[in-house]
């Protein structure tokens, strides 16, 4: 018999991968959090990684250092400090396997078992269970439209003598969809001094705008080295070359180093020197913008929807980035049983119990990914949709 160790025994998967592996053929998926694969630099990566394994192949197939290709760093590193003010004289940049990465070594090397790490609530369900797979404590803070409610944040702060590390996405947060104001950021910041603790601002939608103006990051605004900025390319190039990076104080960074060392030696090189011929040879920017563009098209698509056939009692946001809408059903209510109708009518969600620190299953929220989906897709799923919540309200309330 397998005997699972304690910090593991209790763990689930995650709920968006297990959906993805028992979907139906004819499921709209409104759960995943992919980008849209029309949107993949496919032709300028084919062409890039001919030239890479003709010209460059003993360096795209030999070890590297953990720290990165150093090409791809600095090309990070410039792009982030003269686009987003992000990284100075006390700071440092690691290549990492995904964002994932970059916030499962920060937390292994700043927080100790038995402590506390302090999240939104809801929160990004990878991040949640890496941190359980650490046996530290999560403590979490309410959010409404203007992000994590730091009036809460400094009374979870005064409570918890442990606390050591905050979690967030400040920008487009996974799942809500809302953003920190700036007033709560600088905030933020001022009882991370006050209290001593850390953050990891994990950034991997911060540039898919589609309203309003870019707010600075915490990083940018950091002034104590606190925080650890995680980004990724997931989202704005593609998300199976798993390439990620990670920036802040140059002594977690080294540490980090040392953590990574032990779980992959190094990030895939090939990738990484696609990467960097991509950043350095073709618009960035221009690209970006094209998956703004049709993600915002995207979004108003799902939102038109809602609002014209959602029973009123479901309320809903309107994020003004990334990926995702959040949903809520009325009181009395949970986004367990009623996602679990909805794949019956086939269209998939993510029920709030899979974000909420506490693991509720009886949370009201579930959330929407409209990013994937076609437009097509998005009209039909909202259909069935509005039959699930119909079908589920009259015989929940009546």
């Amino acid at each position: 018999m397998v005997r699972i160790s304690e910090r593991m025994a209790g763990m689930n998967p995650s709920a968006i991968r297990e959906m993805l592996k028992t979907a139906g053929p004819d499921t709209i998926a409104f759960s995943a959090g992919n980008p849209s694969p029309e949107l993949f630099p496919a032709k300028e990566l084919a062409e890039l990684a001919s030239e890479t394994f003709l010209n460059e192949s003993a360096a795209a197939l030999q070890y590297g250092i953990t720290e990165g290709w150093e090409p791809l760093r600095q090309a990070v590193k410039k792009r982030m400090k003269e686009k987003y003010s992000i990284g100075g004289e006390g700071d440092d940049l690691i290549i990492v396997s995904g964002g994932q990465q970059g916030i499962d070594l920060c937390a292994k090397c700043l927080v100790n078992e038995g402590e506390v790490v302090i999240a939104e609530s809801p929160s990004f369900i990878g991040a949640l269970n890496d941190f359980r797979s650490q046996n530290t404590r999560l403590v979490g803070v309410p959010m409404d439209g203007d992000g994590m409610i730091v009036d809460e944040l400094e009374k979870v702060l005064a409570a918890e003598p442990k606390a050591r590390l905050i979690y967030t996405i400040p920008t487009y947060q996974n799942p809500a969809g809302v953003t920190l104001s700036l007033e709560r950021r600088k905030k933020l910041l001022e009882l991370a001094d006050k209290y001593d603790v850390m953050i990891i601002e994990d950034s991997p939608y911060f540039e898919l705008r589609y309203d309003g103006e870019q707010l600075p990051t915490l990083k940018s605004m950091d002034k104590s080295g606190r925080v650890l900025f995680a980004g990724s390319f997931s989202k704005i190039i593609a998300p199976g070359i798993r390439l990620g990076f990670a920036c802040g104080p140059k002594e977690l960074v080294s540490k980090m180093v040392v953590a990574k060392q032990g779980q992959d030696v190094h990030t895939n090189l090939f990738f990484q020197i696609l990467a960097e011929k991509y950043m350095t040879r073709y618009d960035l920017d221009a690209h970006i913008a094209d998956c703004c563009r049709l993600y915002k098209a995207k979004r108003d698509r799902m939102i038109d929807g809602i609002e014209k056939y959602f029973d009123k009692r479901v309320t809903y946001n309107k994020p003004a980035g990334g990926l995702f809408l959040w949903c809520e059903l009325p009181e009395g209510c949970s986004g367990t049983e009623f996602c679990a109708l909805a794949a019956e009518n086939g269209v998939s969600a993510v029920p709030g119990a899979a974000f909420d620190l506490n693991e509720d299953k009886n949370n009201r929220g579930f959330r929407l990914n409209f990013s994937l989906p076609s437009f097509e897709q998005i009209d039909e799923g909202i259909l069935r949709l509005k039959k699930s919540i119909d079908e589920y309200l009259a015989a929940k309330l009546g």
